[in-house]
């Protein structure tokens, strides 16, 4: 079992692995928190069940990372982008449901929110044969202003049709943002997806961009004093 916490700035970390080995039974179970601005991370693993990664504040990028978890597991209220990386959703109790985000927006003028770009959302080894017996979602809105694109990814058959989960009832239905860019993979598809005042497809591609690297984190700014590849705009 291990808790990672990174804060200050400027944080840089490359083919780490950080794992909090708490099983889906222990609840919330952090392997990592980042408070730390302009932040970036390549090539890490962090693993594990509820909670595993807290992006808590400020603007972090990801790159070719794997992360895994089941609930919530990707959460916090940060400027955050994750681009080309693996998120798959492991196998929980069999109470539980899978929420791969739970944003924590709590005011409409923060510039913070969740992107995932070019990335990949499977179903981890442990869930994949089972994972018919289990409920999977993108997200759910942990405060009122929860944020959360999904852009230019594959997203597997892991994932429910209706794409997204409510919190509690309606709340925060009509003041979160989310939205889906061209994405691609067997759970792509919004048709069947939640018809919630605040989901939206997105087809513009200039507002697809605000959620890119180069707009959302100002990432022509520092990311390139990274080392670390990145992209700053959309394929297309």
């Amino acid at each position: 079992m291990g808790h990672a916490a990174v804060v200050g700035k400027g944080f840089l970390a490359r083919g780490l692995r950080i794992e909090n080995t708490a099983g889906p039974s222990k609840h919330q179970a952090v392997a990592l928190r980042v408070s730390s601005d302009l932040s970036a991370f390549y090539d890490c693993d962090l693993i594990g069940y509820q909670d595993t990664l807290y992006v808590h504040s400020l603007r972090h990028f990801f790159r070719s990372c794997l992360i895994q978890g089941t609930v919530d597991f990707i959460f916090g209220n940060a400027a955050t982008v994750l681009q080309d990386c693996d998120i798959q959703l492991r196998r929980p109790n069999a109470n539980q449901k899978n929420m791969v985000t739970a944003d924590g927006r709590e005011d409409p003028d923060e510039p913070t929110g969740i992107t995932i770009h070019r990335s990949r959302i499977t179903a981890a080894p442990d869930l994949e044969a089972v994972k018919s017996s289990f409920r999977s979602y993108l997200g759910r809105p942990w405060k009122e202003y929860s944020r959360t694109v999904i852009m230019e990814s594959d997203i597997g058959d892991v994932i429910d049709p209706a794409g997204w989960h409510e919190w509690n009832g309606p709340f925060a239905l009509d003041t979160l943002f989310y939205a889906e860019y061209k994405n691609t993979g067997a759970g792509a598809g919004t048709a069947g997806r939640v018809k919630w005042k605040g989901y939206r497809v997105l087809t513009d591609v200039r507002e697809a961009e605000q959620f890119a690297a180069g707009n959302f984190l100002g990432g022509s700014n520092w990311l390139g004093s990274t080392g670390f590849p990145y992209s700053l705009g959309l394929s297309s």
